[in-house]
């Protein structure tokens, strides 16, 4: 089980670099009172379906999303687009290696998010720059309601919470809502959105990002 989360994109403020905008809102999240509880990441590589498979088998290509998450340090998450999330042993990642005749590791493609949590109340907030090869590429913001795994149940309150600190940019409803809202929610669904959010970032990429260092 997992408590219902947000995971969002939060725009570079104007003039700003990204590492200053991650500085703003964690000032925010002080501010408010959040205190600071250590760190965390989330990592995700991709795979893609490989060229002799696709000839033999006359099948279109698919992704593939390898990843991790350090609040989940014994899981590993495989991800296809538009299909199921498969919640495997740390391991998992030896046996992609096997696989290489199947599927390609696309390793310029490797995308992660890295910052820092803090707990506020029933809430805990993850705060991270999220980073392709040198450079930073964007800002990730991941808001849980720990005492709740039900989404109609928090929705609204989760939704005012983040206004506090993240204003106009609070993310609407995230679309695992539309299949989650009446059910319980795990973290497959948390992965989901982290994956959504790097595929959005990465298509943005045409212009560059200011690096973080």
């Amino acid at each position: 089980l997992s408590s219902w989360c947000s995971v969002s994109q939060v725009p570079v403020a104007e003039g700003k670099s990204v590492q200053q905008t991650v500085e703003l809102l964690t000032r925010k999240l002080e501010v408010l009172g959040a205190e600071k509880q250590g760190t965390f990441c989330v990592d995700c590589e991709t795979y893609h379906t490989a060229a002799s498979t696709i000839s033999s088998q006359g099948q279109t290509g698919k992704l593939m999303y390898v990843m991790h998450n350090s609040e989940y340090p014994h899981s590993c998450f495989a991800l296809f687009e538009n299909g199921p999330c498969l919640i495997a042993d740390a391991n998992f990642d030896i046996l992609m290696v096997k696989l290489k005749g199947f599927f390609q590791n696309a390793k310029a493609n490797k995308i992660e998010s890295r910052g820092t949590r803090y707990q506020y109340c029933d809430f805990l907030v993850k705060v991270g720059t999220v980073t392709m090869g040198p450079s930073a590429r964007g800002i990730s913001v991941e808001v849980e309601y720990c005492p709740c795994v039900i989404a109609n149940d928090c929705w609204n309150l989760l939704m005012e919470f983040m206004q506090s600190f993240m204003g106009n940019h609070a993310p609407g409803v995230p679309s695992v809502f539309g299949t989650k809202h009446d059910s319980v929610y795990g973290p497959a669904d948390t992965m989901v959105q982290y994956m959504e959010l790097f595929n959005k970032i990465r298509k943005q990429q045409q212009v560059p990002v200011a690096g973080i260092r």
